[in-house]
């Protein structure tokens, strides 16, 4: 598990991004439950999470409506399978609209850029 915390604010908000490899549902699940047992993350706002499964993709927004799905194309267009992308938000009491996509698409950029591989 690779864990970037504190890669950008926008308006009070505060996002990090973690990723590793994962090879089905079950370990994507653990991987979710794994980070959420990190106090800070477990009490995030959002752990906006995507993966490329071989059988099938897999996301949840985590109530950031529309944001797994933002994750998923980005690892389509990587062709990144068997390893999840989670976007974590601390909400900063500034709704932040659409731009909540950008920063989503900010937070996987820096993931995609900095992984080790």
């Amino acid at each position: 598990m690779q864990v970037f915390d504190n890669i950008l604010t926008d308006r009070g908000s505060k996002y990090a991004v973690s990723g590793g490899s994962v090879s089905s549902r079950d370990a994507a699940q653990k991987f979710i439950k794994s980070l959420c047992r990190k106090k800070k993350f477990g009490k995030a706002t959002h752990n906006t999470w995507a993966v490329l499964l071989d059988d099938a993709p897999l996301k949840n927004d985590d109530g950031e409506s529309g944001a797994g799905m933002v994750i998923l194309r980005m690892l389509e267009r990587e062709g990144l399978t068997n390893h999840i992308i989670v976007v974590t938000r601390w909400y900063g009491g500034v709704k932040l609209g659409g731009d909540r996509f950008r920063r989503v698409q900010d937070a996987v950029r820096f993931y995609l850029e900095n992984r080790a591989c």
